[in-house]
Order: C-alpha cells, then sequence, then structure tokens
C-alpha cells in the first residue's frame, strides 16, 4: 500500500464527508462514498488492514496518531450487536452500562472518567455524537445499532478537533450514507424472551445529486423477569418504536445532508433486585434476580426522543473545505422509581426529565501538502430539567407526619461556546508534530426548589398532597471558562510503524447540586447565621481537569497478516467531583426524614494505564480456497487511585476506589470462515472478561461486582452475492448474573427503613436468529 500523509487524520476524525472500514476478519474492499472501490489499495493487505476513507481519500488507521477503536456495521452485524453498551466487550478500558432504575439512559466511563448521576446539573464524562451531533445528556443514549455504518471510540480527552470538549474520550454513533442506487433491506431478529426485531430501510436516488432514504424498527421483547405485585408489568422488557429519514445531496464540491430521527420507548419500568430482607414488612429475598415486587405506579415508563441534524461541506479549492453542523434534540422521560422495591412506599420516586439542546458548529479544514488542519467553533444552548418525589411514606408515619415526601425540581440552562483548532505539520515524510487548543467559555444557570410535602405525592403526580415547608429555593449562575491545549509528536521509521507521543487536557465544567437543600448550608465563617455567599459556595462545585499523557506504537506486520496497537498513558485528574446524597434526620429523632445532595470536588486521582488491540489473519485457504482463520485481541489496564479524597474533612484516600472501573478488561475472540455453496459461514466466538470493580467510591457490599467473563458465539452465513445473510447467536452462553448498576441506602446512605439496597442486572442468556435480505 502507498505511503498516505497523516494530514488525512484530521479529516478522519472531523468527520469529512466520507468513511469506510476494511475490517481485519473481513473478505470484502472497502467502498469511498463516492462509489469507488478500495480494493486496490489493499489488494496487498491481506485483508487485515483497517483502511479509512475521508472525503474521497483513504488512509490506513495505522496513521493516525490517537487511541481509536473503530467497529464497522459487517462486524456488528456479524457479532449479534444489538445496543450501544455491548460494544464495551470490544474495546479496552471502556465501561458502559444502562443506568440504574432506566431502560435508555447511558451511564459510560472510559479510562476511569464518567458520570454515572443522570439529574440535570451533572456533565457527561464520555461525550456521545450521532452523526457528529453532540448529545448533551444521556437520557434516551442507549441507542439501538441499527442502520448504522461505523461506531468510533477515543480514548483519552477530545476537543481539539471537533464539537463538544469531553475529559474522558468520546463515542462517535455514525449513521450509514445513502447509496447511489436503489435498494431495499428488511432485517428480522427472533428469539428468547419472545424477542422480535423488524426493520426496513429503503433509498432511491431522485436524480443523479439527489437521494432519500428512510429506516423504520420495531423492537420488542419479553421481560427476563416480572413484577409480581402488579399484573401484566414485566421487569428487563423491551417495547420500542424507531425510526429515521435522510436527504442528501452531492453535487460536486457541495454535499448536504438533512437527518431526522424519532425513537419511542414504552417499556415497563426497570426495578431492581432487593439484597436484604424487609425490616417491618419482613418481604424475603426474591429467588430470580430479575423479578421485583416493585409497587410504585402514579406515573407511566415512558421515553420520547426526537432530533434532526443538517450537515453542510463545501469544498471552496483544493486545500480548504468549509462545514456547518447544525443540531437539535429533544427527549422527554417518565419513571417510576421503587427505590426499595416493595409494595410499601418506603422509598419510592416517580420522576420526569425533560431536555432540549441546540447545536452549531463552524469547521474550516485545511489540506496541502505538509500542512493540515481544522479551525472550529463550537455553540451549544441547552436545558435540563429534572423532577422528583421522594416519598418516604412508611417513615413519615413513624413520625407522625403521614404520607411524607419530598418534591426536588432541577432546571439547568448550558450555553456554552468555544474556539478550537489543531494543525499536523510533516516536517518530513517520517516526522510529523500537531498543535491544539480550545478555549471554552461554559455557562450554567441553575434554578433548585425543594418542597417538603404531606399526605401523598405532590402536584406533579397526584392531588391532595400539602405543602408544609419548603428547604430550598435557590438561582445560581456561573461561567467556566478554560484553555485546554494538545500537542503530538509521530514518527514513522516506515509505513509500517507509526510511534506517537502525545499530550491533552480535558475539561468538564462545574456547576450546582440539583438536589441540594440549602437548608444544611452551614456557617462557615461562625456568623451566626448562613450567607447568601455560604449558600452559594454549598450549592456549587468546580470543574475537573485531566491532563494525559499518552505513548502509542502501531503496527502493521507479517505483510499486514497482524496489525497491533498498544498504548501507555498516564492521567493527572484534578478536582474530581463526586454527586451523592445523604439522609438527612430533621427532628433528631434518629430517623432519617428527607435527604440532602452533596457535590464536592473531593480531591486528586491518578490514573494509568496500558491498552494493546491486535488482530491476526493466522491462516488463509487452509480448508479450501476462500477458507481463513483469525483473531482478535483487546486488554485493557487501568493502575487507578485516588491521591486525595477530602470528605467531611478527613482524606479518605486509602480506603475510596474510583467507581466503574475494573483494573482488567480483555476481549478474545476468534473467527473461523468457510465457503459453503455459494457463500461464506462465519464461525465466532468471543470471551470478555473485566476484573472487580465498584458502583460507587467506597465499598458497598453486594452491589460491588467481582470479576466475570462472558461468552458469546455466532455462525454466520452470507451469499457470495450480498443479497442475503442468516445468523444464530448466543450471548452470556454460560448464564452469567452480574450486577451492573445498583443503588445503596443502607451501607453508605441510609434512607428509608427497609434495608433499600438493590441492583440491576446484565442480560442472561439468549439465543437468537437474525435474517437479512437486500433488494
Amino acid at each position: 500500500m502507498a505511503h498516505l500523509s497523516q494530514r488525512s487524520a484530521v479529516r478522519f476524525l472531523t468527520g469529512g464527508a466520507g468513511f469506510a472500514l476494511a475490517a481485519s476478519l473481513a473478505p470484502a474492499a472497502v467502498m469511498a462514498q463516492d462509489g469507488t472501490s478500495a480494493e486496490e489499495a489493499t489488494s496487498a493487505d491481506n485483508g487485515n488492514v483497517i483502511v479509512v476513507t475521508a472525503r474521497r481519500r483513504e488512509e490506513r488507521a495505522l496513521d493516525v496518531p490517537i487511541a481509536v477503536t473503530a467497529l464497522s456495521a459487517e462486524q456488528l452485524q456479524r457479532s449479534g450487536t444489538l445496543e450501544l453498551t455491548e460494544i464495551a466487550q470490544e474495546v479496552p478500558n471502556l465501561n458502559l452500562e444502562v443506568s440504574r432504575g432506566t431502560n435508555t439512559t447511558l451511564t459510560a466511563f472510559i479510562r476511569g472518567v464518567g458520570q454515572q448521576d443522570p439529574v440535570a446539573g451533572f456533565e457527561a464524562g464520555v461525550g456521545l455524537y450521532v452523526d457528529d451531533v453532540y448529545l448533551n445528556r444521556p437520557q434516551a443514549a442507549v441507542l439501538d445499532v441499527y442502520d448504522v455504518e461505523r461506531i468510533e471510540v477515543l480514548r483519552g480527552p477530545q476537543g481539539t478537533l471537533y464539537g463538544r470538549n469531553t475529559i474522558g474520550g468520546a463515542i462517535k454513533y455514525v449513521t450509514a450514507r445513502l447509496p447511489d442506487e436503489t435498494q431495499v433491506k428488511i432485517r428480522g431478529t427472533y428469539g428468547s424472551y419472545d424477542q422480535a426485531d423488524l426493520l426496513v430501510t429503503a433509498s432511491t436516488p431522485i436524480s443523479d445529486s439527489l437521494r432519500i432514504g428512510a429506516s423504520g424498527a420495531r423492537l420488542s421483547r419479553g421481560g427476563f423477569g416480572d413484577n409480581l405485585n402488579l399484573d401484566g408489568v414485566e421487569n428487563y422488557n423491551k417495547d420500542v418504536w424507531a425510526a429515521r429519514g435522510t436527504i442528501e445531496f452531492d453535487n460536486g464540491p457541495l454535499f448536504v445532508r438533512l437527518a431526522g430521527d424519532y425513537v419511542k420507548d414504552n417499556s415497563d419500568p426497570r426495578q431492581g433486585h432487593r439484597f436484604l430482607p424487609g425490616v417491618l414488612t419482613a418481604a424475603p429475598v426474591l429467588d430470580s434476580v430479575y423479578d421485583t415486587r416493585a409497587g410504585l405506579n402514579v406515573v407511566e415508563q415512558e421515553v420520547e426522543a426526537y432530533g434532526g441534524s443538517l450537515n453542510i461541506a463545501l469544498e471552496v479549492s483544493d486545500t480548504i473545505t468549509l462545514k456547518s453542523i447544525t443540531g437539535y434534540r429533544e427527549d422527554k422521560t417518565t419513571t417510576p422509581i421503587d427505590f426499595d422495591s416493595l409494595p410499601v412506599a418506603d422509598l419510592d420516586v416517580p420522576a420526569i426529565y425533560e431536555n432540549d439542546q441546540l447545536s452549531q458548529e463552524f469547521q474550516l479544514l485545511y489540506e496541502s501538502d505538509s500542512l493540515s488542519g481544522v479551525l472550529g467553533f463550537y455553540y451549544l444552548d441547552a436545558n435540563a430539567f429534572t423532577a422528583f418525589d421522594a416519598a418516604l411514606f412508611v417513615t413519615g408515619d413513624l413520625i407522625s407526619l403521614p404520607g411524607l415526601n419530598a418534591q426536588t425540581l432541577g432546571d439547568v440552562d448550558t450555553e456554552t461556546w468555544s474556539i478550537f483548532g489543531d494543525f499536523t505539520y510533516d516536517i518530513t515524510d517520517q516526522f510529523s508534530i500537531s498543535l491544539g487548543g480550545r478555549y471554552t467559555n461554559d455557562k450554567r444557570t441553575s434554578r433548585v426548589l425543594r418542597t417538603t410535602f404531606i399526605g401523598g405525592f405532590s402536584d406533579l403526580f397526584a392531588t391532595g398532597a400539602i405543602p408544609i415547608a419548603i428547604t430550598s429555593d435557590f438561582l445560581g449562575s456561573e461561567t467556566f471558562k478554560e484553555f485546554t491545549p494538545r500537542a503530538s509528536i509521530s514518527y514513522k521509521p516506515n509505513e509500517d510503524h507509526n510511534l506517537y507521543f502525545s499530550y491533552s487536557r480535558g475539561f468538564k465544567g462545574g456547576g450546582f447540586d440539583p438536589r441540594g437543600q440549602t437548608s444544611q448550608a452551614p456557617d462557615a465563617d461562625g456568623s451566626g447565621s448562613v450567607s447568601a455567599d455560604e449558600i452559594f459556595e454549598y450549592m456549587s462545585f468546580d470543574p475537573e481537569i485531566v491532563d494525559s499523557f499518552e505513548l502509542g506504537w502501531k503496527a502493521s506486520l507479517l505483510e499486514d497478516a497482524l496489525s497491533l496497537s498498544v498504548a501507555a498513558f498516564k492521567s493527572d485528574y484534578k478536582d474530581y467531583q463526586v454527586p451523592g446524597s445523604i439522609g438527612v434526620d430533621t427532628n433528631d429523632d434518629g430517623i432519617a426524614d428527607t435527604f440532602a445532595g452533596i457535590t464536592d470536588n473531593a480531591g486528586s486521582a491518578s490514573i494509568n494505564g496500558l491498552e494493546i488491540e491486535a488482530r491476526a489473519l493466522v491462516g488463509r485457504d487452509f480448508a479450501g480456497p476462500g477458507s481463513r482463520f483469525g483473531v482478535n485481541l483487546a486488554v485493557g489496564y487501568l493502575d487507578a487511585s485516588f491521591d486525595e479524597y477530602i470528605i467531611g474533612g478527613q482524606d479518605a484516600s486509602d480506603v475510596a476506589s474510583i467507581q466503574n472501573t475494573p483494573e482488567f478488561t480483555v476481549n478474545f475472540g476468534a473467527n473461523l470462515g468457510l465457503p459453503v455453496a455459494s457463500g461464506m459461514v462465519d464461525i465466532l466466538g468471543n470471551v470478555a472478561l473485566q476484573s472487580d470493580s465498584q458502583q460507587f467510591e467506597f465499598p458497598t457490599p453486594f452491589i460491588d461486582q467481582d470479576g466475570f467473563a462472558l461468552v458469546n458465539a455466532s455462525i454466520v452465513y452470507t451469499d457470495d452475492s450480498d443479497r442475503f445473510s442468516i445468523g444464530v447467536h448466543g450471548k452470556n452462553l454460560l448464564d452469567k448474573r452480574y450486577v451492573v448498576a445498583g443503588y445503596d441506602f443502607e451501607f453508605n446512605t441510609s434512607l428509608g427503613i427497609e434495608n433499600n439496597i438493590t441492583g440491576f442486572y446484565g442480560d442472561p442468556r439468549r439465543i437468537f436468529v437474525t435474517g437479512e435480505i437486500r433488494f
């Protein structure tokens, strides 16, 4: 393969007009977005080179000096990947889970950096992009994998190349471009727990330059368990309708893409498994971890999300391209979260989440023989609203306040703008340097209103309750400004090796605790009264900063039969944000009758690690012409620890751990391809392991997960004309039970009296069949 300049890396990372992948174990040629084939460029690579094309120019991923994993639609389809969280099994040091008590809210961590709490007021540590549009909130972010072209995972701080600054990394979900000819695709899935999915995609050219397309999906599955208290309500089921439409105009130097999508999720509430018997009710622990006795039913579980994007790219000369990315998204979620998971209202939380955002990004991309780069401007105007009751009815009865309830409203406006740039200069054919930077102006305005009611649920969800006290009425605004630089140097001794060293700084804005209770603010100066400044200090928290250093090596060995990527990194994490809640005893009777949010910048941490990704084509034509056998390996190691963790004025760094950060993540897979009849049978298997991990900073019995392994396998037949395929897939074949999220209101926070500690589990063993036909 001819040597390709590093300057195309900028095009790849800024999402140019086209991008394609050749997976290591797939023989198919990569197609550029203009319909031309990259087969000639990869004819000598043994099919084991990942090729990226950006604005009709091809580049090997080896030449990109960033830790990035790219998963193509073909890889995802062959492995039976159905939703976004499953890709964490294939990417080192990536943790993706469905957030506790939800069906579609995403918890994401990369290299120990993320955000678990989904309420308004807390920024994500990992950025999620859909067609280059940043999703500001985690609700409705557990995306189903359909009509996708690729998913990219970029590890480490991002922000000088595109979009929103993200402190931990970025996940890019890219939908497929429309083909040049009329095409209809029907894909169905049927399997365990009455899973029945149907996807229909159709597109057609209107003229030589105009194409339209649409997709519709019906995704359904019965529950893994049942609600034993509410007839007809399942637990962990799926009931989703989704649609997507696209219009593309491509005429020489001008490319325009208008896309919109809609999702409606009517799945039943996902309730947790109790680990301890009830105190007053003596309710026993259920045999099945997927069953529940949750009784909260004052609101229906419902998620509705929709949005659109307009992408415009104009090549004004051979060296300059202008790009505009406009995005709008809106979602609303209502959910009954039963913390005690019992018929009694010991700790029941009906909740409402409403989010909307408008973003605009402009980019100027420059490319000459030795200099390439991007200069951009990004603007985001977003609102996040969270409202919920915390019904402590049993506790209220004990203290003569029947139907005790705390209503919390958090309304957060975010207005941010930034200027960013990143340029690469090829000093010689072997040496390149990159310099980048971003200036961010992040304004956060928060309204927090907390009201105590008696007599039942508040006016948001019912009638008849009486407000008796306002414990927070706070309005605050603050602007956070930060310059975050990036620099790297790359050395390529030859076309098969790339050594690089990089430094980048990540930034996540501060804000105000949306569950904060101003009546709990301390009299810090001892004046005898709590001032407005002391309340502001109590409610607010500062931004986080990560300084990350990375040394990497990418190689293509054994005549491209082996691709290898190794990255060692060191991260210094400052002003670590820790959101949480504590029970509050307002009348000194020994029973916590309400709660207060506490969010602090607890201290600093060091997160160092190593990542290894390898793909090898072990054999070709060994079982007849066209046969092949390949293996792949992904290993992540993290040495993550707090240097300082101040809580209650004491340093607890010796006992605190960084949440959702297993020391090891390992994925090993193999693929045997055999020609059968007029097609190819792929037999795939993989084992995904992770070591022990904690849900919170301090150990919590039951919901902290010991190390475990998941075993998956697939058999897929694809005909040579690529007109149809059929596959059988098995997930979690050993039927392992493992906790992915949980609530602790017993050991680290005491609230309610029924031993309220619950866990949420990953999927049990599932077997399903997929079939696809293309016209």
